[in-house]
């Protein structure tokens, strides 16, 4: 860990949305951990700190160990890590609706109502309310507007972009499943038919060479690159976190794969997290680029 490290604890009512905040905060860069026991939270952060993530998520459930988190939580300062404890709530009538859609159990109703348990965990919940440095109502939120709320909570808003996931692909073995978009490279002139190439594949600094000096390629990338610098961000705008896009070609070998190398560093370069899978490159073809 190189840096300061953000540390959330995360808490609130039954139905109020914790496990879609965890999901959220997974989305934004957190290392989250659902139900630690309280007693282990300074050990683990302590292991935490010798990893090279500095963004942590915890989420407590329930108030029975309520002690041993004040101990716990009180053990973090000297240790290097300023925790900020996010409590989440919402109105009796929201609650009770998603009760009845999910047709969950509530933690507190094995022998009474819903109402009755929601009650009950509010009340046995005060303490940790009481605690908590921020607290939000999700009554009214859907999902996207929730990850929007905990990104200006957390000043992270305009921070993080969408993941890309690139596949290399050849179309004689067919089309990928999950792709959003599938872009056909094989207008391209073909290193297959130059013999000194063929065995290579654009993993390969010539093959790269080849296809990525031609005129059209560079036309290509860069209307590629117009078509995606109007989307993403748009995409992202929606809630999307992730877009896998697919480049093909006629055997998945020369052409998609130097595309995919190529977009994959001019979109890291951009802050992008991006992965790259080349679907029909022989195993023993596949390595690191030169």
């Amino acid at each position: 860990m190189s840096e300061a490290a953000e540390f959330v604890i995360l808490t609130g009512l039954s139905g109020a949305g914790k496990s879609l905040a965890m999901k959220c905060f997974e989305d934004l860069g957190f290392f989250c951990v659902d139900n630690l026991p309280p007693v282990l939270i300074p050990k683990f952060a302590q292991l935490f700190a010798t990893s090279s993530s500095n963004r942590l998520a915890l989420v407590i459930r329930g108030s029975e160990q309520l002690q041993e988190l004040q101990e716990a939580l009180q053990q973090l300062p000297a240790l290097g890590f300023e925790p900020k404890m996010l409590f989440l709530e919402a109105t009796e009538d929201v609650l009770l609706r998603r009760y009845a859609e999910s047709r969950r159990r509530h933690p507190k109703g094995r022998n009474q109502g819903v109402l009755q348990a929601i009650r009950e965990e509010a009340q046995t919940l005060l303490p940790l309310r009481k605690m908590a440095d921020r607290i939000l109502d999700t009554s009214t939120l859907t999902p996207h507007q929730l990850m929007r709320r905990l990104q200006s909570l957390f000043n992270m808003v305009g921070e993080q972009k969408i993941a890309l996931h690139l596949v290399s692909f050849g179309f004689k073995h067919g089309l990928p499943r999950d792709a959003d978009y599938v872009f056909d490279v094989r207008f391209l002139p073909n290193p297959y038919y130059v013999e000194e190439l063929r065995p290579l594949t654009g993993m390969d600094p010539a093959v790269r060479q080849y296809v990525l000096d031609r005129p059209q390629a560079e036309e290509f990338l860069s209307r590629l690159k117009a078509l995606l610098d109007f989307v993403l961000p748009r995409y992202f705008a929606e809630g999307k976190q992730h877009l896998t896009l697919a480049i093909g070609c006629t055997g998945g070998q020369h052409r998609s794969t130097s595309i995919a190398e190529h977009m994959a560093k001019e979109y890291r370069k951009e802050g992008h997290f991006v992965s790259v899978q080349h679907r029909d490159m022989k195993a023993d073809k596949i390595k690191t680029p030169s």
